[in-house]
C-alpha cells in the first residue's frame, strides 16, 4: 500500500517535472538536455550484442566512486558492456568524461512504466547501485524481471536509519528485494539489516581507491603559480550558509594578512551567489575561470570550476572540507588526505563517520567547533609547516592502508552474476 502511495504521488508530480528542469537549467544547462530519458524515452537501441551490466550514480561523489569498481569489474567480466546512469547534471558530465566507452543516459522518474522502458531498452543483466540509491519501483521492476540489484559501498546513517523506519514496510520491502549489499563499515552493515537488508558484506569505502586525473599534479603546480609565494587556506565543497559564518570569522579573527582563501561551492549552481556574498563584505576575489595570476592585494580565490578538486587540494597548504560547519553530514575528506592535504572538518560529519573518526585518529585531520574555532586552528597550522607536513604525510598513510574495496566488491558481484 505505502508503495502504491508512492507511486500515486510521484505521478501527480510528473507534469511539473519538466519545468522544474527548466528551471534547474539555468544555471546548469545539462538539466535541459535528454529530458525525454527521465520519462523512459530513449534513442536507438544498441546493436552491442554483449550483456550489458548496470551502475546507477546519482551524482558527481557516486560517479567518481564508481569508476575503480567499474575497472575491477570490466577486469573480471571482460564480455560485458557497461551502462551508467546518473540523476544530476554534474554526474552524468562526469560519467561521460570517466567512461567514454559506456552508455550513458538519465534515471527516469521512479514510476513503474518508465522503469520498464529502461530495462527493455537496455536488457541489463545486473544493476548496482551506488551508496544509499534505493528506489521502490526501480528495484520492485527488476525484481519483476529478475534482474540482480546489488547496493554497492552502502552507507546509512542513524538518522537516515530512523527516517526509514518512519516507512517500516515499504523500507523492509525495498531493501529486503536487494539481492546483496557491500556496505563501507560494520555499523553502516547493522542500520542496513534494521531496514531490511538481508545479504551484507562489509568490503569497505571505495572512494579509497578513486584515483586522481592523470593531470592534477599540473593543474595543481599551475595554481601555485597564479597563487603566489602566500600560504592558501581551501574551503572546499562548501553549502549554502557555511560561506557567510566563516566570512563572519575572519572579520572577528583575521588570518596572517598575506593568507588567501580559496572557496569551492559543493554546488556550480551557487557559484555566482558566493562571487557576490563576497563581494557584498567589500572583499576582491579571482574567478578560477579567468584563468590568471591572483593580484597580491587580493585575499580571495573563487573555485568556478567543475572536476578540479583534486588540482585545489594539491596546491592549498591546509584545506576544510564542507558540509560539516552546519547539520548536514560533511563532505568526502578521502580525497583530501590522498592528496596529501591537511584537513580541517567541522562538527557534523555523520555521511562519513567513520572516515572521519579514522582520519583524526590517523593524525591526517582535526575536528573544530564552529567557524571561529575553524579560524583560530588555520590560523595555528598556516604557521607551523613541520605540524602540517606531518598531517599531510599521514593523511597519505590513512588512504594507502583502507584501499582495496573496489576489489572485494567487483568479486562478490561477479559472483552474485554467476550464481544468477
Amino acid at each position: 500500500m505505502l508503495r502504491r502511495l508512492y507511486t500515486a504521488l510521484l505521478c501527480l508530480a510528473l507534469p511539473f517535472a519538466p519545468l522544474r528542469l527548466w528551471w534547474r537549467g539555468r544555471r546548469e544547462p545539462g538539466y535541459r538536455a535528454h529530458i525525454g530519458e527521465r520519462f523512459g524515452l530513449f534513442g536507438a537501441a544498441s546493436t552491442d550484442p554483449r550483456p550489458c551490466l548496470w551502475i546507477h550514480a546519482v551524482s558527481l561523489g557516486e560517479t567518481r566512486a564508481a569508476q575503480p569498481l567499474a575497472n575491477a569489474l570490466m577486469a573480471l567480466l571482460p564480455g560485458y558492456r557497461l551502462l551508467v546512469t546518473h540523476m544530476t547534471a554534474t554526474g552524468r558530465a562526469a560519467g561521460e568524461a570517466l567512461f567514454p566507452a559506456a552508455s550513458i543516459a538519465f534515471l527516469p522518474y521512479d514510476v513503474p512504466w518508465a522503469m520498464r522502458r529502461l530495462l527493455a531498452h537496455y536488457q541489463p543483466r545486473a544493476l548496482i547501485l551506488m551508496e544509499t540509491e534505493i528506489w521502490p519501483n526501480l528495484i520492485a521492476e527488476c525484481r519483476r524481471a529478475r534482474i540482480p540489484v546489488v547496493l554497492a559501498n552502502a552507507r546509512l546513517s542513524a538518522r537516515s536509519a530512523r527516517r526509514y523506519g518512519w516507512f517500516a514496510s515499504l523500507a523492509q520491502e525495498t531493501f529486503g528485494a536487494l539481492d546483496r549489499v557491500t556496505a563501507q563499515t560494520e555499523a553502516d552493515a547493522e542500520r542496513l539489516r534494521s531496514v531490511g537488508a538481508r545479504v551484507i558484506e562489509v568490503t569497505g569505502n571505495l572512494k579509497f581507491d578513486t584515483p586522481a586525473p592523470a593531470d592534477a599534479e599540473t593543474l595543481a603546480t599551475h595554481f601555485r603559480r597564479q597563487y603566489g609565494q602566500r600560504p592558501v587556506l581551501l574551503l572546499a565543497s562548501t553549502r549554502e550558509g557555511e560561506e557567510a559564518l566563516i566570512l563572519d570569522a575572519l572579520e572577528h579573527e583575521p588570518l596572517p594578512a598575506s593568507t588567501l582563501v580559496v572557496i569551492v561551492p559543493r554546488h556550480p549552481q551557487r557559484f555566482d551567489a558566493v562571487a557576490t556574498l563576497i563581494g557584498s563584505r567589500g572583499h576582491a576575489l579571482v574567478r578560477r575561470s579567468a584563468d590568471c595570476e591572483v593580484p597580491a592585494e587580493t585575499r580571495f580565490v573563487l573555485g568556478d570550476s567543475l572536476g578540479e578538486m583534486h588540482a585545489y587540494y594539491r596546491a592549498c597548504d591546509l584545506a576544510f572540507v564542507g558540509g560539516s560547519l552546519l547539520p548536514l553530514g560533511g563532505q568526502n575528506l578521502i580525497e583530501a588526505c590522498a592528496a596529501g592535504a591537511p584537513v580541517l572538518i567541522g562538527p557534523s560529519s555523520f555521511n562519513f563517520a567513520q572516515a572521519v573518526a579514522d582520519a583524526i585518529a590517523a593524525g591526517a585531520a582535526r575536528q573544530v567547533r564552529d567557524a571561529a574555532d575553524l579560524i583560530d586552528t588555520a590560523a595555528i597550522l598556516l604557521a607551523d609547516r613541520n605540524r602540517r607536513d606531518a598531517m599531510g604525510a599521514a593523511g597519505r598513510s590513512f588512504t594507502a592502508m583502507h584501499r582495496g574495496a573496489a576489489a572485494r566488491t567487483a568479486v562478490l558481484i561477479a559472483s552474485t552474476l554467476r550464481r544468477v
